[in-house]
Formats: structure tokens, C-alpha cells, sequence
């Protein structure tokens, strides 16, 4: 019987190198991005930041061409439809786990950039034996995070500044890049709906993996930008310290974007760790 909430293959469409479909998972409509398919190995799940579509992360899959690579937009974030209800990080952990038993796919490697990351720390607690890999890009603990510059703060709070697709051009240059000297371009972005924006907002800052940071038992990179004015590279050094057994990996004129400012080096330390065997 064919689900319903799960389109074919011939309904999908391409953007660069991706496949995109829409995809039911508890309760969910997603827009699922998909890079290399055929590709043998565990598939990385790829978490983008707060409010950015799938299509931003296509220069870090442009260097990973030899990896099966899964993303997803949040709902109300590019494609995906706004969610009915607000939720929690929790929530969207265990809807994550759904759609990759949809997928029919077992275990994955994990990034998380930014909000993702919050999100990726939260699936790698509640699901653990789900995961080979965990890497945490330019993120935090949560609630309890070192905060960033408060002019970008302040920006990023505000919904308006960031659901409006003049304003979105005009701010997201300055809180995406986050203080780095290198360029990102930011023409794949489109902007979130003020639902979708809210929502992520709300679940970020009632959520905290301080607690279950050192529970964490796979291995973990941590990976941070001297120049993020967004999310300071203290929380990189706090995460590193919580998770025993984790590697700290620093980066400078990136800002908090660095992987897309400079994906050729920040795809070399991502597969380096990737494909790093026990004793190697």
C-alpha cells in the first residue's frame, strides 16, 4: 500500500546536486533533501541553522561527493509547512527518528549546524544507538549558552527582521556570516515563515543539554569559529569539556557560518573524523 504522505521518486524535484521530496513522519509533512543516494556507507544527516533551507547547506555537499547525505527543512522553513502546534527539541528528535524509519535507514552519522545542533545533541541522547558520529558546528548547550555580540542578538529575536523577504536579504548577510572576513553567498536562502521563525525560536530557548552532555558515549567533533559573533567559541570549548572523549576542532575568519565561508577546509576535518577508525 503506498503511504500517502511519502511522494515517489518522479514527484521529486532537483536543486544542484540534491533530490527533494516531501515526506510524512509522526504527524509531520517535511520537504527531505537527499545528495548522493547511491552512495555505500552511513549517511550523514546534515541540520541547518535557525530558519535556513536546505538549499544553503549545497556547498558542503558539494565537497562530500562520495557520501550519502540526508536533510530536512524544519516546518515552516523552506518548503516544509508550518507546523500545526508549536514543539519542542524532544519532539523533533523523535520525528526525526520517524522519518529515517521511513527512509528504512538504521543508523547515521549526524552535523549540526547552529539550531541544528541543538537538535542533533538531543537525537544523539534520546537515540543513541541510532548514531555513529556526532558533529556539533557552531552551537551550544542551550539556555545555558555564553551569549553572543547583542546587536545580532537583537536581530535574531525579531521575527520581522528575517520572515520578510527585503529584510531577510538585508540582515542575514551580517547575522550569518557572524563576524567572519570570508564571503557566504546567500542566494540559495529563502525566508522563513514568521510561524516557522517563532517556533524554532521557542524551542531553542526553553531546551538545555547540559545535563545529558556527559551521557553521550559516541564519538563527537566539535567544530566552532573564532570570529562567531553569534554563538562565542566558549560554547565550543564548554561542549568539548562536557563530552568525554570529544575533539575540539577551531577555525578563524569564518564566523558563524565558517562551513559555508570556507567548506573545502571544513569538509576536510569533517571527513578526517568521519572516516577516523578506532585505533587508526
Amino acid at each position: 500500500m503506498t503511504d500517502p504522505n511519502h511522494h515517489t521518486q518522479q514527484s521529486a524535484n532537483r536543486t544542484g546536486t540534491a533530490q527533494f521530496t516531501m515526506i510524512g513522519a509522526a504527524g509531520r509533512r517535511l520537504r527531505v533533501g537527499q545528495w548522493h543516494g547511491d552512495a555505500g556507507g552511513t549517511p550523514l544527516v546534515m541540520l541547518g541553522g535557525i530558519g535556513m533551507n536546505m538549499e544553503m547547506l549545497e556547498p558542503v555537499a558539494q565537497q562530500l561527493p562520495g557520501r550519502h547525505l540526508i536533510s530536512i527543512d524544519m516546518p515552516g522553513i523552506g518548503q516544509s509547512p508550518d507546523p500545526i502546534f508549536p514543539y519542542t527539541i524532544a519532539q523533533m528528535a523523535l520525528t526525526l527518528a520517524a522519518l529515517l524509519d521511513k527512509l528504512q535507514i538504521d543508523v547515521v552519522d549526524m552535523l549540526g549546524i547552529s539550531w541544528g545542533g541543538a537538535l542533533a545533541q538531543q537525537f544523539a541522547f534520546q537515540h543513541r544507538a541510532r548514531i555513529g558520529r556526532l558533529v556539533l558546528a557552531a552551537t551550544s548547550a542551550g539556555s545555558v549558552m555564553v551569549p553572543g555580540n547583542p546587536a545580532m542578538i537583537g536581530h535574531w529575536m525579531d521575527p520581522l527582521e528575517y520572515t520578510v523577504e527585503a529584510a531577510l536579504r538585508r540582515n542575514l548577510a551580517t547575522l550569518y556570516n557572524g563576524g567572519g572576513s570570508g564571503k557566504v553567498s546567500l542566494n540559495a536562502a529563502t525566508a522563513p515563515t514568521p510561524v516557522g521563525w517563532a517556533c524554532q525560536l521557542s524551542a531553542f530557548g526553553t531546551w538545555s543539554s547540559a545535563a545529558f552532555l556527559p551521557l553521550l558515549s559516541m564519538p563527537v567533533l566539535v567544530m566552532a569559529d573564532n570570529e562567531d559573533q553569534l554563538i562565542p567559541v566558549s560554547n565550543a570549548h564548554f561542549l568539548a569539556s562536557a563530552i568525554p572523549g570529544s575533539t575540539l576542532v577551531l577555525f578563524d575568519g569564518g564566523g558563524h557560518l565558517f562551513m559555508l565561508s570556507h567548506p573545502q577546509a571544513f569538509a576536510r576535518a569533517l571527513v578526517a573524523f568521519l572516516d577516523d577508525t578506532p585505533g587508526g
